[in-house]
């Protein structure tokens, strides 16, 4: 089973920095380039750019609960309920089959 996991290709645990702006203010963001690409899906998903996206997702997470202490684990946080919510998705698609 680990050889799934660790036979993964590099590129997927590299990470990246991308420039954006959060309210106004201009700042980077570094994850690792499979969040990104799951970031890049919810943004598509939603009709907007991803960084766009994340902005928004900042704005509603500080009128929630203040700003947060952690905005890369929560980015990451957001992926695995993206993902989540996809899982029902597909098992309807595997029982229909």
């Amino acid at each position: 089973m680990c050889h799934v996991f660790a036979g993964q290709a590099p590129h997927r645990y590299a990470t990246t920095t991308r420039r954006l702006r959060l309210n106004g203010q201009s700042t980077s963001i570094r994850l690792e380039n499979s969040f990104w690409t799951i970031l890049d899906q919810i943004a598509a998903s939603e009709g907007t750019s991803t960084p766009a996206f994340v902005s928004k997702l900042h704005a509603e997470v500080l009128e929630l609960r203040g700003e947060p202490t952690n905005f890369t684990s929560l980015l990451r946080c957001a992926c695995l309920v993206f993902l989540e919510r996809q899982i029902p998705e597909a098992e309807k698609l595997i029982a229909a089959e």
